[in-house]
Order: C-alpha cells, then sequence, then structure tokens
C-alpha cells in the first residue's frame, strides 16, 4: 500500500521531532530520520529541499500544537486563571518525573543548541517562545484586580518562561527534580507578594450611609 504523500511528510516531521529531542538536532542525520520512519530520500527531498527545512516544520508543528497538545491537557479542571500558570508548569514537573530527570524543553534544548541560527529558524523559535508567553499573558490578565494594577504582565508572563526554563534545564543537570521544585516555589511565592500588595492597594469601599449613621450615634 502505498502512503499519502500528507502522511509521508507528517511522519517524516514526527520523526524528525522526536529525534531532536533525544539525540539533538547536530546529531539527527538525514540518514537517521529516514531510517526511523521507513521513507526514501526522495520523499524527504520532495518535502524539505535540506535538513534545516524539516526543523523549520518541527518547529511550526510545535507552534501549532501548543493549544491541543499542551495548554488543554494542562488545563482540563483548571478555572482559575494563576492556578492554570501553575498546572502548566506542573506538565513539565511530570516530564521530569516520567523520564528520570532526562526531560528537556524541546523548543528551549534547540535555542541552546543553534547558537547563531538561520534568521528563519531563530524567527521560528521565537514565534513559539511568543505563544508560550502569551498563553500565559492571556491568564494574568484574566486575574484582573488580583494582580497590581501597575505590574507589566507581559514582563511577568516572559519571566514564568525563564524560570521554567532554567528550572528544567537544572533538574535535567543534576538529574533531580527538587531543582525544578525549588525554582517554581520561588515563583510561586512571588506570585503570592503580587497578590498580598494588590490586596493592600485596592481601594476601600466607601461606608453605606446607615453604617456610617450608626457610627455617628454609637457613643464614645
Amino acid at each position: 500500500m502505498v502512503s499519502e504523500p500528507s502522511d509521508t511528510r507528517a511522519r517524516l516531521v514526527d520523526t524528525a521531532m522526536r529525534l531532536f529531542m533525544e539525540k539533538g538536532y547536530g546529531s539527527t542525520s538525514v540518514a537517521d530520520v529516514l531510517k526511523e520512519a521507513g521513507a526514501n530520500s526522495g520523499s524527504l527531498y520532495h518535502f524539505f529541499p535540506g535538513k534545516q527545512d524539516l526543523l523549520l516544520a518541527v518547529l511550526e508543528r510545535y507552534r501549532e500544537g501548543i493549544g491541543t497538545q499542551l495548554l488543554a491537557p494542562a488545563w482540563v479542571g483548571v478555572d482559575d486563571p494563576i492556578d492554570r500558570v501553575f498546572a502548566l508548569l506542573e506538565r513539565y514537573r511530570q516530564a521530569i518525573v516520567m523520564t528520570d530527570c532526562a526531560y528537556g524543553c524541546p523548543i528551549g534544548s534547540l535555542a541552546l543548541e543553534l547558537h547563531e541560527p538561520d534568521p528563519a529558524v531563530r524567527a521560528a523559535l521565537a514565534a513559539n517562545f511568543d505563544a508560550w508567553t502569551a498563553a500565559v499573558l492571556g491568564c494574568l490578565d484574566a486575574a484582573g484586580s488580583r494582580l497590581p494594577a501597575d505590574l507589566d504582565r507581559r514582563a511577568l508572563a516572559q519571566f514564568v518562561l525563564t524560570t521554567m526554563e532554567g528550572a528544567v534545564m537544572q533538574a535535567r543537570t543534576h538529574r533531580d527534580v527538587a531543582c525544578f521544585d525549588a525554582s517554581i516555589g520561588q515563583l510561586r511565592r512571588y506570585f503570592e507578594c503580587l497578590r498580598d500588595r494588590s490586596r493592600r492597594t485596592l481601594p476601600k469601599k466607601p461606608r453605606s450611609r446607615s453604617a456610617q449613621r450608626l457610627r455617628k450615634e454609637s457613643p464614645p
């Protein structure tokens, strides 16, 4: 049975995603992808003129799948917007535990590996980071007055991303999920400080007329 062109392309991209995560981009050859995907070179070069074009397809797949593959599973049964931020981070913790601390964020790993990427690759990496940050920013905006009004929420969303990437990297390096937990714990305490500051700066509700009258009539 002959595979449909779309099936062959998808299989090549899926295989490249897995190999890039397991071995890294530089250590994965075109021959590796062809062997694992069960495809011939003609099929690959029909869809992708070169290895970098395959990488771009992988990065696009990650970006397109952020909602269905990452956010939706993380947010099942979680309605509170701030809880959603930490539910998303919990997904990364689960990946760390399931792989005995061998997990590395695929986008972060590629960004670190490719020191001087082609502009198109750099833009695709940035688009993935931007999509992740936008999802967190949506949660922060939905939190409304629970966070300070003068807070730069976009910067905070970027800080959440930076914390996640660093925490994953340290857990992988030390082979200890406690490294991840320590970083996320500090982030949680920072959120608590922000919520405390917001509560202190919220305008007090004006007293009702009846309450004001009772106060005046009360004996000293």
